[in-house]
């Protein structure tokens, strides 16, 4: 069985549409869990959120990772990332019995592409994307590393990452107004830029 997440209700089709990589592509996981982070994309729903208006193709906030045994693994980047991100957020997990797969290279496990439209066979309502995360955490299928957690040697990382990203996204207003908003400490000096 191959999963798809979408907040959009009655998808019969699922379509290919250009992501983070620039490739017109559908995405899907081997594993229903690995899709719950896909209910929600942090950049849209804090701009949203803060009144920010934005047209164009959204940035994509991944934070996620993968343990060597291929278990997802959220980490939480900034203080009730999960929290802020899912809770109150409902859609949908579309499932397909069988897909087209595209030679596309993924370095993501249990993860599948197509570049062709797929027939949709199943789908499930989510009501509430963080308890769903948190319940799959609870049954052991995903691994939640909380902001309080974070090693000095990741937040370091951290630091690096944002600002290079911030500066990197100089043709995504909307996400740079996300970094500046949940990263204020560590984008300061970016504050009196637009």
């Amino acid at each position: 069985m191959y999963y798809h997440a979408s907040p959009v209700a009655g998808i019969q089709t699922l379509e290919p549409r250009i992501s983070n990589q620039g490739v017109s592509l559908v995405y899907f996981s081997k594993k229903r869990e690995n899709v719950l982070v896909y209910l929600s994309n942090a950049v849209e729903k804090y701009c949203n959120e803060t009144g920010f208006e934005y047209h164009g193709i959204w940035q994509k906030w991944g934070p996620y990772g993968f343990n060597p045994d291929g278990k997802i693994r959220l980490e939480e980047y900034y203080r009730d990332a999960l929290e802020r991100t899912y809770k109150g957020v409902s859609g949908y997990i579309y499932s397909a019995e069988s897909i087209t797969e595209t030679d596309y290279e993924l370095k993501i496990p249990e993860a599948a592409v197509s570049e062709l439209p797929v027939e949709v066979t199943g789908a499930e309502y989510v009501s509430d994307a963080f308890e769903a995360i948190l319940s799959a955490e609870k049954e052991g299928l995903i691994e939640i590393v909380r902001y309080e957690q974070m090693p000095d040697k990741m937040r370091d990382w951290l630091i690096k990452i944002i600002r290079k990203e911030y500066e990197a996204a100089d043709n995504h207003p909307e996400y740079r107004h996300f970094l500046k908003g949940v990263f204020p400490d560590i984008l300061k000096e970016y504050t009196t830029q637009k």
